[in-house]
């Protein structure tokens, strides 16, 4: 399992963040076809002690930080727990929102009906907030910073399609024009803010996004 296509950005004794290409899962999977993932090659490849403390959606590309001791990983997982961290994703959506900034504001839970999917639910589902910014406009879709106060699987995926604007490229939510329009999720982790686990300085990472 290579690891020629997962870039390290930073690297010390107590963390390791790195860039995660499109279509890798971030940890293994049930089935046995599913077993490559970011972590295993990690471990395979120089960092056996590396730790997962957050993940990305597979089709997700973007930043992610991993503990490489039992120290690190504890006080990193405890900076996510607590909303500690600043995380800003860069994604296109299509059409043209009606203002430059927006926030959405509901709650989400997973559907077993229509599984990986995942829905809004005012009675059972939980609290998600995203604030979005309109980045540069184009044709057909937009080009927007969204920042998630929440950490919900496929929250920005949802909400984004709940205000109309679903992400190109998303084969979950995206129909259409809107699916066609880039060969990829539109979705790119790019920055990323933590403290560090042993000093406590703060550190943001920044990684272009390569749509």
């Amino acid at each position: 399992m290579p690891l020629s296509e997962i870039s390290i950005l930073h690297e010390d004794p107590s963390f390791l963040v790195v860039c995660k290409p499109s279509m890798l899962l971030s940890v293994p999977g049930r089935a046995e076809d599913n077993k490559d993932c970011l972590i295993t090659r990690l471990q395979d490849n120089g960092y056996p002690e590396a730790r997962i403390v957050h993940r990305l959606d597979w089709e997700t590309s973007g930043l992610l930080v991993l503990g490489r001791n039992a120290d690190s990983h504890r006080e990193l997982s405890r900076q996510f727990h607590d909303r500690e961290t600043e995380k800003m994703y860069i994604a296109l959506c299509w059409g043209q929102p009606d203002t430059e900034t927006g926030q959405i504001e509901l709650p989400l839970r997973y559907d077993p009906a229509t599984k990986p999917r995942h829905v809004v639910d005012h009675e059972q589902g939980k609290h998600a907030q995203t604030f979005w910014r309109v980045i540069e406009r184009l044709p057909e879709y937009s080009r927007v910073e969204l920042t998630p106060i929440t950490g919900r699987s496929h929250q920005l995926r949802v909400h984004m399609l709940s205000i109309g604007h679903p992400l190109l490229g998303d084969q979950l939510y995206a129909q259409g024009e809107a699916l066609d329009a880039c060969p990829r999720l539109a979705l790119h982790a790019a920055r990323l803010g933590i403290s560090h686990p042993e000093t406590g300085e703060r550190m943001i990472f920044d990684s272009p996004a390569p749509f």
